[in-house]
């Protein structure tokens, strides 16, 4: 689905994403999933280009099944709150190239907790029309509660009297990551999809391992390993 061109100004982009928040589906569709994926994406600035990663794992196993990357020129500069207008192109040609239709997108970025509640998860499940789910490594937006220290515990994420996403408690000992609605889901599942996606470090198996192929460092015939090896 295009919603739109690429090739718009920081001004037009800000005003696309305010208008494609009113898309945003807030509503979960009760999805049980076989196949679910994360994507990330790596940037190279001598370069100036990204490499786009997506993998997509079996599930409740997690184990990886299959893996699109893509390596292209930036075409957006890079703008605070515009990530997506720069990423989501190549994001959504590496997800053109999967053989698999995932049933869950996990995006190592925000989802609604976003100033104008279109993060790069919100972007990317607007074209995909795929349950989407932004678990970002840190808050761009809102306030929030430390949430208790033992894996599982969560706490609000609140912008505007609006409760915008959820400081989800991974790993005991670690920092939180943060975890919004990217599109056809609620807060609830996207919540616990993330941590049940989790197999003992902070980030979820789907966005660590798209980390990990986004660098260069994992092939499709890797096998996953337990946690410190």
């Amino acid at each position: 689905m295009k919603l739109h061109s690429w090739q718009v100004s920081v001004a037009q982009a800000m005003d696309i994403q305010r208008k494609l928040a009113d898309r945003v589906s807030t509503i979960g569709e009760g999805v049980s999933p076989s196949l679910v994926a994360g994507v990330d994406m790596g940037i190279n600035k001598a370069q100036k280009t990204g490499t786009a990663a997506v993998v997509v794992l079996s599930y409740p196993d997690l184990s990886l099944v299959e893996l699109s990357v893509v390596t292209e020129r930036l075409e957006f500069p890079y703008v605070p709150g515009l990530l997506s207008f720069r990423e989501a192109p190549l994001l959504l040609a590496a997800c053109e190239k999967l053989r698999m239709n995932p049933d869950i997108i996990m995006v190592d970025g925000q989802g609604m907790a976003h100033p104008r509640r279109l993060g790069l998860a919100c972007h990317l499940g607007l074209f995909l029309n795929t349950p989407t789910i932004g678990c970002a490594k840190s808050r761009l937006c809102g306030r929030c509660q430390e949430p208790g220290n033992a894996p599982g515990d969560h706490s609000e994420l609140v912008d505007r009297e609006e409760v915008i996403g959820a400081v989800v408690r991974t790993r005991a000992g670690v920092k939180p990551v943060y975890v919004s609605v990217g599109h056809k889901i609620d807060l609830a599942d996207a919540v616990n999809w993330v941590f049940h996606c989790c197999r003992g470090y902070r980030l979820p198996e789907p966005t660590r391992l798209a980390h990990l192929a986004a660098g260069g460092n994992l092939k499709v015939e890797d096998r996953n390993k337990a946690p410190g090896q």
